[in-house]
């Protein structure tokens, strides 16, 4: 079995309030597959992806990564296959400069220094952010933060990429910068996003959630065609799917 495989088997996780957030959650993605998981606020797709590197563990059903379940004794093992990339960049950022932050997890894995630095140096280069290693995490944009994010995230090497709102407070050209580094990610991904014209370009796959339950997994486009689908699960369809306001005309290929 690929150590790159996710399985999640009736996964289902209940808040302190008592409020449902998963609902028997079940699906397997395989090795270098790139799925999306869509759905409005409150569908459940956060509290998913904590599920998948142990910040949360399975009330009921289970989780496993490649030949191993997610239990609170197997989690150094897993957090080093799946990096993962939070919502808010600040749960991630938290060292006095953005070079401090992006080592802190290879250091933590016992490499030696002139890896640390390769590992680093490579990271804020494919996130296009060099010029801000020595500033403070704390005093950079919403959007530079972000970067800085995934970049300790890429500095750890994973084998799986799971991320949150990838492209929130991103301008465009750090959004299409985006889009081009998650391509050449040629390993798993599972990406949570509103940003469903990024899940066009990345993304064949797309699971949909509503209320805490699997509603729909399959094709991209047969998803965002489907809707009546995205109607039920509070959604519309990407922007470069709907009609132009002015025309009515719709964009070639949008119904195919």
């Amino acid at each position: 079995m690929s150590h790159h495989l996710v399985e999640l088997h009736d996964l289902s996780y209940s808040y302190p309030d008592g409020t449902k957030a998963l609902r028997e959650v079940s699906f397997t993605i395989t090795h270098g597959e790139s799925v999306a998981l869509v759905g409005a606020n409150g569908a459940g797709k956060s509290t998913l992806l904590m599920h998948l590197n142990g910040v949360l563990l399975p009330q009921s059903g289970a989780v496993r990564i490649g030949e191993a379940p997610i239990t609170r004794s197997t989690l150094p093992e897993i957090r080093r296959s799946v990096g993962m990339v939070f919502q808010n960049p600040d749960d991630q950022l938290f060292m006095p400069t953005v070079y401090e932050d992006v080592a802190f997890g290879p250091l933590n894995l016992g490499l030696p220094a002139e890896e640390v630095q390769r590992r680093v140096t490579e990271a804020l280069a494919r996130v296009g952010a060099t010029p801000l290693a020595a500033r403070p995490s704390h005093h950079l944009s919403g959007g530079e933060k972000r970067n800085v994010a995934i970049a300790t995230v890429l500095a750890m090497r994973p084998d799986i990429l799971v991320m949150d709102e990838p492209s929130s407070n991103l301008d465009p050209l750090a959004r299409r910068r985006l889009i081009e580094l998650l391509l050449s990610f040629k390993h798993s991904k599972i990406i949570a996003t509103h940003d469903l014209d990024l899940v066009l370009d990345v993304c064949k796959r797309t699971i949909v959630m509503h209320r805490g339950k699997i509603t729909a997994d399959g094709p991209t486009g047969e998803i965002f065609r489907n809707e009546e689908l995205l109607r039920c699960s509070h959604l519309d369809k990407p922007l470069t799917m709907q009609a132009c306001p002015v025309c009515g005309k719709r964009p070639q290929g949008a119904d195919s």
